[in-house]
Protein backbone atom coordinates (compact mmCIF):
# COMPACT_ATOMS: atom_id res chain seq x y z
CA UNK A 1 0.00 0.00 0.00
CA UNK A 2 1.21 3.16 -1.37
CA UNK A 3 1.75 6.22 1.54
CA UNK A 4 -0.46 9.41 1.24
CA UNK A 5 1.16 12.16 -0.32
CA UNK A 6 2.26 14.91 1.80
CA UNK A 7 2.21 18.40 0.93
CA UNK A 8 3.04 22.02 2.05
CA UNK A 9 1.09 25.08 1.37
CA UNK A 10 2.70 28.37 2.37
CA UNK A 11 -0.09 31.56 2.49
CA UNK A 12 1.17 35.05 3.08
CA UNK A 13 2.10 37.92 0.34
CA UNK A 14 5.03 38.70 2.41
CA UNK A 15 6.63 35.33 1.05
CA UNK A 16 5.61 36.32 -2.63
CA UNK A 17 7.38 39.70 -1.95
CA UNK A 18 10.25 38.81 -0.70
CA UNK A 19 9.82 40.55 2.73
CA UNK A 20 10.19 37.69 4.68
CA UNK A 21 12.26 34.19 3.20
CA UNK A 22 10.21 31.03 4.07
CA UNK A 23 11.96 28.73 6.11
CA UNK A 24 8.77 25.88 6.49
CA UNK A 25 10.19 24.05 3.59
CA UNK A 26 13.56 23.10 4.09
CA UNK A 27 12.41 22.22 7.85
CA UNK A 28 9.69 19.99 6.87
CA UNK A 29 11.48 18.07 4.62
CA UNK A 30 14.08 17.25 7.29
CA UNK A 31 11.12 16.17 9.84
CA UNK A 32 9.78 14.09 7.55
CA UNK A 33 13.48 12.86 6.39
CA UNK A 34 13.97 11.73 9.78
CA UNK A 35 10.85 9.64 10.05
CA UNK A 36 11.18 7.59 7.01
CA UNK A 37 8.55 10.32 4.73
CA UNK A 38 9.01 12.81 1.79
CA UNK A 39 7.50 15.85 1.17
CA UNK A 40 5.20 15.46 -2.72
CA UNK A 41 5.14 18.61 -3.03
CA UNK A 42 4.84 22.50 -1.63
CA UNK A 43 2.72 25.64 -2.55
CA UNK A 44 3.45 29.39 -2.34
CA UNK A 45 -0.07 31.36 -2.28
CA UNK A 46 -1.18 35.10 -1.15
CA UNK A 47 -3.23 35.98 1.09
CA UNK A 48 -6.41 36.73 -1.26
CA UNK A 49 -9.22 35.15 0.67
CA UNK A 50 -10.39 33.77 -2.86
CA UNK A 51 -7.25 32.78 -3.60
CA UNK A 52 -6.90 30.61 -0.67
CA UNK A 53 -10.60 29.09 -0.39
CA UNK A 54 -10.06 28.15 -4.07
CA UNK A 55 -6.34 26.17 -3.11
CA UNK A 56 -8.43 24.93 0.09
CA UNK A 57 -11.41 23.24 -1.95
CA UNK A 58 -8.53 21.71 -4.15
CA UNK A 59 -6.57 20.35 -1.68
CA UNK A 60 -8.85 19.02 0.94
CA UNK A 61 -10.78 17.09 -2.51
CA UNK A 62 -7.41 15.12 -2.49
CA UNK A 63 -6.90 13.48 0.31
CA UNK A 64 -3.21 14.09 1.02
CA UNK A 65 -1.42 15.44 3.86
CA UNK A 66 -1.08 18.92 4.37
CA UNK A 67 0.45 21.63 6.56
CA UNK A 68 -0.38 24.74 6.07
CA UNK A 69 1.16 27.62 7.57
CA UNK A 70 0.00 31.03 7.54
CA UNK A 71 -3.13 33.14 7.70
CA UNK A 72 -4.32 32.20 11.03
CA UNK A 73 -4.33 35.36 13.17
CA UNK A 74 -6.74 37.99 13.90
CA UNK A 75 -6.00 40.80 11.54
CA UNK A 76 -7.70 41.46 8.42
CA UNK A 77 -4.95 40.01 5.95
CA UNK A 78 -5.36 36.32 8.05
CA UNK A 79 -8.34 34.59 6.27
CA UNK A 80 -7.22 31.01 5.89
CA UNK A 81 -9.80 30.27 9.17
CA UNK A 82 -12.77 31.28 6.99
CA UNK A 83 -11.34 30.14 3.30
CA UNK A 84 -10.99 27.10 5.29
CA UNK A 85 -14.74 26.73 6.55
CA UNK A 86 -16.02 28.30 3.56
CA UNK A 87 -13.65 25.34 1.08
CA UNK A 88 -15.67 23.03 3.41
CA UNK A 89 -19.13 24.33 3.58
CA UNK A 90 -18.73 24.73 7.44
CA UNK A 91 -19.78 27.53 9.60
CA UNK A 92 -17.30 29.00 12.27
CA UNK A 93 -17.06 29.02 16.15
CA UNK A 94 -15.35 29.37 18.88
CA UNK A 95 -13.34 26.15 19.99
CA UNK A 96 -13.71 25.73 23.32
CA UNK A 97 -10.42 24.44 24.39
CA UNK A 98 -9.29 27.23 22.02
CA UNK A 99 -11.02 29.76 24.28
CA UNK A 100 -9.12 27.98 27.27
CA UNK A 101 -5.84 28.37 26.03
CA UNK A 102 -6.30 31.49 24.52
CA UNK A 103 -7.65 33.17 28.28
CA UNK A 104 -4.70 31.15 30.15
CA UNK A 105 -2.18 32.75 27.96
CA UNK A 106 -4.24 36.27 28.45
CA UNK A 107 -4.07 35.75 32.05
CA UNK A 108 -0.18 34.91 32.00
CA UNK A 109 0.64 37.76 30.32
CA UNK A 110 -1.70 40.15 32.80
CA UNK A 111 0.58 40.52 35.83
CA UNK A 112 3.71 41.60 33.62
CA UNK A 113 1.62 44.43 32.31
CA UNK A 114 0.82 42.96 29.22
CA UNK A 115 -2.80 42.97 28.66
CA UNK A 116 -5.52 42.68 31.45
CA UNK A 117 -7.02 39.66 32.37
CA UNK A 118 -10.80 40.41 31.42
CA UNK A 119 -11.71 38.41 28.71
CA UNK A 120 -14.50 40.60 28.21
CA UNK A 121 -12.96 43.93 26.51
CA UNK A 122 -12.29 44.26 23.05
CA UNK A 123 -8.88 43.33 23.26
CA UNK A 124 -8.96 40.11 24.25
CA UNK A 125 -12.35 39.48 22.23
CA UNK A 126 -10.51 40.08 19.40
CA UNK A 127 -7.74 37.61 20.48
CA UNK A 128 -10.01 35.03 21.47
CA UNK A 129 -11.13 34.98 17.29
CA UNK A 130 -7.64 33.42 17.42
CA UNK A 131 -9.93 30.17 18.54
CA UNK A 132 -12.33 30.49 15.58
CA UNK A 133 -12.29 27.44 13.75
CA UNK A 134 -14.29 25.78 10.77
CA UNK A 135 -16.85 23.40 13.07
CA UNK A 136 -15.52 19.81 13.66
CA UNK A 137 -11.98 21.01 13.92
CA UNK A 138 -9.55 19.78 16.43
CA UNK A 139 -6.53 21.97 18.13
CA UNK A 140 -2.83 21.81 17.64
CA UNK A 141 -1.04 22.38 20.21
CA UNK A 142 0.90 25.60 20.63
CA UNK A 143 3.81 25.00 22.89
CA UNK A 144 5.25 28.14 22.09
CA UNK A 145 2.16 30.50 23.27
CA UNK A 146 -0.45 28.04 24.04
CA UNK A 147 -2.53 29.95 20.98
CA UNK A 148 -3.46 26.51 18.92
CA UNK A 149 -3.56 25.96 15.86
CA UNK A 150 -6.18 23.32 14.19
CA UNK A 151 -6.60 20.15 12.67
CA UNK A 152 -9.37 19.37 9.88
CA UNK A 153 -9.64 16.42 7.16
CA UNK A 154 -6.16 15.95 7.15
CA UNK A 155 -5.03 19.14 7.22
CA UNK A 156 -2.89 20.91 9.74
CA UNK A 157 -3.16 24.76 10.06
CA UNK A 158 -0.72 26.50 11.87
CA UNK A 159 1.08 29.96 12.19
CA UNK A 160 3.31 31.69 9.39
CA UNK A 161 6.13 32.19 12.64
CA UNK A 162 8.66 29.09 12.79
CA UNK A 163 9.16 29.28 16.59
CA UNK A 164 5.53 27.97 16.48
CA UNK A 165 4.74 26.30 13.48
CA UNK A 166 8.05 24.10 13.67
CA UNK A 167 6.50 21.79 17.11
CA UNK A 168 3.17 22.00 15.92
CA UNK A 169 4.77 19.78 12.73
CA UNK A 170 6.43 17.88 14.79
CA UNK A 171 3.79 16.75 17.32
CA UNK A 172 1.27 16.22 14.16
CA UNK A 173 3.65 13.79 12.54
CA UNK A 174 4.06 11.93 15.95
CA UNK A 175 0.55 11.84 17.10
CA UNK A 176 -1.03 11.78 14.67
CA UNK A 177 0.36 10.13 11.50
CA UNK A 178 2.89 7.88 13.59
CA UNK A 179 2.02 5.14 11.88
CA UNK A 180 3.10 6.26 8.67
CA UNK A 181 6.84 6.90 10.20
CA UNK A 182 9.46 4.28 8.35
CA UNK A 183 6.50 2.12 7.24
CA UNK A 184 8.26 1.95 3.72
CA UNK A 185 12.35 1.70 3.79
CA UNK A 186 13.60 4.13 1.37
CA UNK A 187 17.03 4.99 0.53
CA UNK A 188 19.08 7.42 -1.43
CA UNK A 189 22.33 7.14 -3.37
CA UNK A 190 24.46 9.36 -5.41
CA UNK A 191 27.38 9.97 -6.84
CA UNK A 192 29.53 12.14 -8.99
CA UNK A 193 30.05 11.50 -12.50
CA UNK A 194 32.60 13.37 -14.79
CA UNK A 195 33.42 14.07 -18.06
CA UNK A 196 30.05 13.01 -19.50
CA UNK A 197 27.42 14.95 -20.97
CA UNK A 198 24.37 14.48 -19.42
CA UNK A 199 22.80 13.25 -23.17
CA UNK A 200 24.97 10.41 -22.97
CA UNK A 201 23.68 8.70 -19.94
CA UNK A 202 20.13 9.61 -19.95
CA UNK A 203 19.35 5.85 -21.59
CA UNK A 204 20.81 4.09 -18.95
CA UNK A 205 18.92 5.65 -16.55
CA UNK A 206 15.21 5.03 -18.41
CA UNK A 207 17.00 1.92 -18.35
CA UNK A 208 17.62 1.52 -15.16
CA UNK A 209 13.82 2.40 -14.10
CA UNK A 210 12.94 0.12 -16.45
CA UNK A 211 14.82 -2.94 -15.16
CA UNK A 212 14.36 -2.30 -11.35
CA UNK A 213 10.68 -1.09 -10.48
CA UNK A 214 9.94 1.17 -7.60
CA UNK A 215 13.81 2.98 -8.17
CA UNK A 216 13.79 6.44 -9.49
CA UNK A 217 16.80 7.70 -11.08
CA UNK A 218 17.92 10.85 -10.98
CA UNK A 219 20.20 13.56 -12.78
CA UNK A 220 21.44 16.79 -11.17
CA UNK A 221 23.82 19.02 -13.46
CA UNK A 222 26.26 21.16 -12.68
CA UNK A 223 28.34 24.00 -14.54
CA UNK A 224 30.96 23.46 -11.96
CA UNK A 225 32.85 26.65 -10.02
CA UNK A 226 36.44 27.60 -8.50
CA UNK A 227 36.26 24.48 -6.23
CA UNK A 228 35.34 21.57 -8.57
CA UNK A 229 34.93 21.04 -12.17
CA UNK A 230 31.16 20.72 -14.31
CA UNK A 231 30.06 17.06 -13.10
CA UNK A 232 26.76 15.40 -12.94
CA UNK A 233 25.72 13.94 -9.69
CA UNK A 234 23.69 10.69 -10.52
CA UNK A 235 21.58 8.73 -8.06
CA UNK A 236 19.05 6.40 -7.39
CA UNK A 237 16.18 6.46 -4.90
CA UNK A 238 13.79 3.32 -3.58
CA UNK A 239 13.94 0.04 -1.62
CA UNK A 240 17.49 -0.65 -0.28
CA UNK A 241 18.16 -3.98 -2.02
CA UNK A 242 16.79 -2.52 -5.67
CA UNK A 243 18.70 0.75 -4.90
CA UNK A 244 22.33 -1.16 -4.26
CA UNK A 245 21.81 -3.08 -7.55
CA UNK A 246 20.77 -0.06 -9.74
CA UNK A 247 23.64 2.19 -7.94
CA UNK A 248 26.65 -0.21 -9.38
CA UNK A 249 24.38 -0.92 -12.74
CA UNK A 250 24.77 3.00 -13.15
CA UNK A 251 28.54 3.38 -11.61
CA UNK A 252 29.56 0.65 -14.32
CA UNK A 253 27.67 2.23 -16.98
CA UNK A 254 28.97 5.69 -16.42
CA UNK A 255 32.74 4.06 -16.95
CA UNK A 256 31.40 2.53 -20.09
CA UNK A 257 30.33 5.12 -21.70
CA UNK A 258 33.96 7.05 -21.05
CA UNK A 259 32.84 8.91 -18.21
CA UNK A 260 34.90 9.47 -14.83
CA UNK A 261 33.76 8.62 -11.14
CA UNK A 262 36.46 11.42 -9.87
CA UNK A 263 37.54 14.69 -11.19
CA UNK A 264 40.96 14.17 -13.76
CA UNK A 265 42.77 17.54 -13.60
Amino acid sequence: MSQPRIRLIIIGDEILSGRREDKHFAHLVGLLKTRGLSLHSVQIISDDPVDVENVLRQSFATGDIVFSCGGIGATPDDQTRQAAARALGLELALHPEAAALITERTQDQAPAGQGEPDMSTPENQQRLQMGVFPVGAQIVPNPYNKIPGFFIENHTFMPGFPVMAWPMMEWTLDNRYLALHHQEPITEYSFLAFALPESRITPALEQLERQWAGVKAFSLPSVGDNQQRAHIELGVKGEPAACAEALAFLRQEVQRLGGKLTAVD
